[in-house]
């Protein structure tokens, strides 16, 4: 059959012929015919991907995973759809200045709807959902590799020719088990990652298609899926970002593969002046400049559409997060940029050293060209222009195609985490190479045809690349169980970056959430020194000291912070629980109203604006200065406002509650005791401070249930049975009030006030046996 549509080789069909089983026949030392169909090679490829992150399936919800997901409230039915369309990836608004600006409504929908199928936060579901992905979007990567490999040369019945089997397969393979994809597998944020790439991909296949359909159908048939190419294009940056960049990928695919656009033929016409260049047939082509305008005017639609959506300008990052970005010496910025860009060439080449934050002194900016490391800048520039010379001046056609594609999906996926068109807020990021690691595996296979074409040694060959399929196999199984938790994956990052401040920071909270407060201020205090301005490392060590009682150090690390970020709310208000504690009232109220100043919503604030506890009571006759200062409505101000930010606020309520009660307002207790059990009906302590409040009342029936219902729930708190047998003597049923002064005094024989009330029953036990004698 002749071929009779578009031909992505070589002028003529014949050595386009050749060529392709050239190189299929040179790779068959490689990969046996038995699992060349189509079904099986993607069914291999489908069950190599899975087996490689599987490990992953059970782990926790680690590091950003927290923000994303387990923080935002954009994943629960109280929060309206709708607001998922004005909400950053993060839960925040995107008008607002701390939004990070990332806008990915619909993997955050994919979120909602995995935590409604799961009924809640249980990360399997969320783990399997990526597993799955990354093994669909491997699979849909045997037609991507077929067609970067094989072209777009059709029979005349609309079979496309020369699918390039072999290398497609091994191309797939090498994608499905490269370990930097561990990142965006393992870690449920990924999945912006994932989503982003199986758009992207359909969004090149449907503009492939277009050309298959030009000469089958008519102009009608290629414009609907250049059309729809536009639109999964839209749909793939609605996951993420990085998903508009197919638009440029199909335009080089459609000018320099689809039209044959010799750039060096060009340029000697240029140079020579050669009117033949007026005849420039892609110049006439009325087609092409057609494809051009849609996707130009689609892309330039979907970026004005994000930066009206975005509201602000771009998001403000720190000098920590991508620190050559704040170099003065734009050759310092340059050449750091460049240094960072080989840094994700060798995490390609050889992902072995991974880490799931590259920021904080983990890469020491290069401020000198005696630097040794300018060596690997020398090298990566090196490949890229031999390759380049290789993609757009061989007279090889078939060459040009799969070197320009190669080099295509390689570069033009990572432009937006160049630093190029605007400061990114990282330095390294293993998760935006998912993408490019499709050109990477296309020039590795490509690569390794030509080796085995030009050596005899093909069985030495096969080992290599079955060695690296194996090897990588290997890694990401090792590599997905690192992510199973926060313990493991923060030590794992202590080898590879044991300068990067972030990364003892990480650890030392996750040591704290355990309760090992020694170890965790160790590796505070260390992550301080690599970063002396690290405000949160000093807030969170503020906190762990403030809890020992070491109340000078505590307050002079988080004045620190508050005199290195002056709007860091959250330490401020941790100074004012310090200055508290230190029974400096004036400053610490001073703190605690900053803290309001710079975050109004903030309830944790509001409930220790009105507590100011005077240092060394217990919680149990807490006084608070404002009450002691007759600012008893002051007090009762800052709780509401913080019940009315956060209604589930129980330390809140119950502060009102006890207040209102010390200072004899029964009645307002009551109703505020009995708002906040509607509200947080299952709360212990509130049926507790409610149940007071009603037998003071003599409302001793409602009480007793309210107290028999608060130790159902917390049947070893002594002060509930203590509280419980008061109500019983006031009331008359001393045997019950007897039997419940003695389990109280069993759990706490310290309460002086319980041994008290039990001396005053006896005695009353007592007088009554001897007037019953």
């Amino acid at each position: 059959m002749i071929p009779n549509q578009h031909n992505a080789g070589a002028g003529s069909h014949q050595p386009a012929v050749f060529r392709m089983a050239v190189l299929d026949t040179d790779l068959d030392h490689i990969l046996p015919s038995s699992v060349l169909p189509p079904f099986w090679a993607k069914l291999v490829v489908g069950s190599v991907a899975i087996v490689c992150f599987a490990r992953s399936y059970d782990g926790d919800f680690v590091f950003d995973d927290s923000e994303a997901i387990v923080n935002n409230k954009d994943l629960q039915a109280e929060t309206p759809l709708g607001d998922l369309w004005h909400h950053d990836f993060w839960g925040s608004r995107l008008s607002s200045n701390t939004s990070h600006k990332s806008y990915r409504p619909l993997t955050v929908l994919t979120f909602r709807i995995n935590y409604y199928l799961s009924g809640g936060f249980h990360p399997v579901g969320f783990h399997v959902v990526n597993i799955l992905l990354h093994s669909g979007i491997s699979v849909l990567m045997v037609d991507v590799f077929s067609v970067l490999f094989g072209g777009l040369q059709y029979t005349s019945k609309g079979r496309r020719l020369h699918l390039a089997p072999r290398a497609s397969l091994l191309a797939a393979l090498l994608f499905a088990v490269h370990p930097v994809h561990t990142e965006c597998v393992a870690g449920v944020v990924g999945r912006a990652d994932l989503l982003c790439a199986l758009f992207f991909l359909l969004s090149f296949l449907g503009y492939c298609k277009a050309f298959r359909e030009s000469n089958k159908e008519g102009a009608h048939s290629s414009t609907f899926w250049v059309l729809l190419s536009i639109f999964l294009g839209a749909v793939a940056m609605l996951c993420k970002e990085q998903g508009i960049t197919v638009l440029g990928l199909n335009a080089v695919f459609d000018i320099l593969v689809i039209g044959k656009f010799n750039v060096l033929e060009i340029v000697q016409k240029v140079l020579h002046k050669d009117k033949s260049l007026e005849n420039l047939g892609m110049l006439r082509n009325g087609g092409l400049l057609f494809r051009m305008t849609l996707l130009t005017s689609g892309g330039a639609g979907m970026l004005y559409v994000r930066w009206r959506i975005m509201g602000t300008g771009p998001p403000a990052f720190t000098e920590v997060d991508n620190p050559a970005s704040f170099a003065d010496s734009m050759l310092v910025r340059a050449v750091n940029y460049n240094y960072y860009y080989s840094l994700n060439a060798w995490l390609l080449l050889c992902p072995w050293w991974l880490c799931f934050d590259w920021s904080m002194g983990c890469i020491p900016l290069i401020k000198s060209i005696s630097d040794w490391r300018v060596i690997a800048l020398a090298a990566l520039w090196f490949c890229l222009i031999g390759l380049i010379c290789q993609a757009l001046c061989s007279e090889d056609g078939h060459k040009r195609r799969i070197l320009t594609l190669g080099l295509g999906f390689l570069v033009i996926p990572f432009l937006p985490a160049s630093n190029l068109f605007f400061r990114v807020g990282f330095v390294v990021a293993e998760r935006v190479l998912y993408l490019p690691s499709v050109g990477y595996c296309v020039l590795l296979t490509f690569g390794f045809g030509a080796l085995s074409k030009h050596t005899k040694k093909k069985k030495l060959i096969a080992a290599v690349v079955l060695g690296i399929l194996f090897i990588n196999t290997l890694r990401c199984v090792l590599r997905s169980g690192e992510w199973r938790s926060e313990e493991q994956l923060f030590r794992s990052a202590l080898s590879v970056c044991p300068l990067n401040a972030k990364v003892h920071y990480n650890i030392g909270k996750n040591l704290a959430d355990k309760g090992n407060q020694t170890a965790a201020i160790r590796y505070y205090r260390e992550a301080v020194r690599l970063n002396p301005k690290y405000v949160h490392a000093m807030n969170n060590l503020g906190n762990i000291l403030k809890e020992r009682n070491e109340l000078q150090e505590a307050e002079e690390l988080l004045s620190l912070a508050v005199q290195i970020q002056p709007d860091f709310a959250a330490a401020w208000m941790n100074l004012g629980i310090v200055q508290n504690s230190l029974k400096r009232f004036e400053a610490a109220e001073q703190s605690y109203r900053t803290a309001i100043k710079h975050r109004r919503k903030y309830p944790d604030c509001y409930y220790n604006l009105g507590r100011l506890t005077q240092a060394g009571r217990g919680p149990e006759t807490t006084l608070h200065k404002y009450a002691d200062l007759n600012r008893h409505v002051d007090a009762l101000n800052a709780w509401r406002n913080a019940t009315v930010l956060k209604p589930e606020h129980s330390l809140a309520w119950n502060n009102m509650i006890i207040l209102l009660d010390n200072t004899g307002n029964l009645a307002q207790a009551e109703a505020v005791g009995r708002e906040a059990l509607e509200l947080i009906p299952n709360d212990h302590s509130l049926m507790f401070s409610l149940a007071n409040v009603l037998g003071k009342s003599q409302k001793y029936k409602e009480s007793e249930a309210l107290f028999l219902k608060a130790i159902k729930a917390n049947p070893n708190a002594a002060s509930y049975h203590g509280n419980l047998a008061v109500l019983y003597h006031r009331w008359g049923h001393l045997d019950l009030a007897k039997k419940h002064y003695e389990i109280s005094l069993q759990l706490d024989p310290t309460a002086s006030g319980t041994k008290e009330n039990y001396g005053l029953l006896r005695r009353k036990l007592e007088l009554m046996q001897k007037k019953a004698v």
